[in-house]
């Protein structure tokens, strides 16, 4: 593993290991030179190949032919920023053992342990690498939808951006509420050349699975959105038996009116705005009339997932829902006036209605008073029998 550089008779190591420390001497006629190879080896846990708020393990190892100095050891991450580990073990000055933070997916990169010493003087940097597998999403994100809109959900993969060469699986499911039951809808694997291959799983709702998207991207559509699509669809990865997961969960809107169809003059109609879930304390539905004045302006209350408004004239109707000062989206609800025709149909149907009642309550009445006169008189009657009976006469033939 050595050998000596004719030209400049420099002695080159290769493939450098701790038990090649020691003092080497060069001789040259009556000269003799010597010189002391110190040797540090730096080792990371899990082959440097880590997945989100796992915790790394440095050991730091020297040899010296000398008396072993007691090392000053600071990290640098990928950002440059200096990191504090916690020292596990100080062996003898011989092995430092140091337990890094949670890793986040944005730790990747080239990081720097610079070992220091005053005697004898080291100022040593030793670079290593960190691989995190994840995701680009934040870990849980929260997307809007219309009802009968087309929703496109993706979470981005960093395996190529970090030259990740380890071939990994992966598996996306849906949910409709934290305590149901999980539909896997994909499974995919990526192969240690960066290949990924995916596979359709499910068929408990419609969904595609898009051509034309970024490599490193798991992508679902949803043509079609229905109120019942909501819930949290949850993308995992699975390495060496370790897992990381990435959750988007869709919220869908939809407004509606109760009665549905044109408002007739004089009457009311209620309208409805709702999402399919529980909304976050900042969050809020609001109607209002478009042009309309401050009296045309319903709020929901906090943890309301759904708010209505009365309606007495046409117009349009806006409801969005906000998240602080931010709109996440909004729905139209137009109200339109119905024909004259259906209007005088509606008052006269209302007029009809309340003389057929009115005409029903007197026929009843007279009914009732017809029927307690007629059993007031079939009682005086059979009083009257009764009394003849008890008081019988006899008549004698002159």
């Amino acid at each position: 593993r050595s050998e000596i550089i004719p030209k400049s008779k420099h002695l080159k190591v290769l493939d450098l290991r701790l038990s090649d420390a020691g003092i080497y001497t060069c001789e040259y006629g009556s000269h003799t030179v010597s010189i002391s190879l110190h040797v540090f080896e730096l080792t990371i846990s899990l082959n440097s190949h880590f997945l989100p708020n796992e915790v790394p393990q440095l050991t730091l190892t020297q040899n010296s032919s000398y008396p072993l100095p007691d090392l000053n050891i600071t990290l640098f991450d990928s950002n440059n920023n200096i990191v504090r580990p916690k020292l596990l073990q100080n062996k003898n000055r011989q092995k430092y053992i140091l337990k890094l933070k949670e890793l986040e997916a944005t730790d990747n990169g080239t990081w720097m342990c610079h070992v220091h010493s005053d005697s004898p003087l080291i100022d040593q940097n030793i670079a290593f690498d960190v691989k995190v597998l994840g995701f680009q999403n934040p870990d849980l994100e929260r997307k809007y939808a219309a009802v009968d809109s087309t929703v496109i959900l993706s979470w981005h993969l960093n395996f190529r951006k970090i030259i990740w060469k380890e071939g990994f699986t992966g598996q996306l499911n849906w949910k409709q509420q934290e305590s149901a039951n999980a539909h896997k809808l994909l499974d995919f694997n990526v192969t240690a050349q960066g290949e990924k291959h995916e596979t359709k799983i499910s068929s408990h709702f419609r969904f595609e699975i898009p051509e034309s998207k970024p490599e490193s991207t798991i992508e679902v559509k949803l043509p079609k959105v229905h109120f019942n699509h909501s819930g949290q669809y949850q993308c995992q990865l699975a390495y060496n038996g370790r897992y990381t997961q990435s959750k988007i969960e869709l919220v869908v809107m939809k407004v509606s009116a109760n009665p549905i169809g044109p408002l007739p003059r004089g009457t009311n109609m209620t309208l409805i705005c709702q999402v399919s879930g529980p909304l976050p304390p900042n969050a809020h539905l609001c109607w209002e009339r478009v042009n309309g004045t401050q009296m045309d302006v319903k709020k929901s209350k906090q943890n309301e997932a759904k708010v209505e408004v009365n309606v007495s004239a046409a117009g349009l109707w806006n409801c969005r829902l906000m998240e602080d000062n931010d709109m996440k989206i909004s729905l139209n609800y137009p109200v339109e006036e119905a024909p004259v025709w259906i209007s005088y149909a509606v008052i006269g149907t209302s007029v009809g209605g309340s003389v057929l009642v009115f005409g029903l309550a007197c026929l009843c009445i007279i009914s009732g008073i017809s029927w307690q006169r007629r059993r007031q008189r079939a009682k005086r009657m059979a009083r009257a029998r009764q009394y003849l009976l008890e008081n019988k006469t006899c008549q004698c033939q002159q």
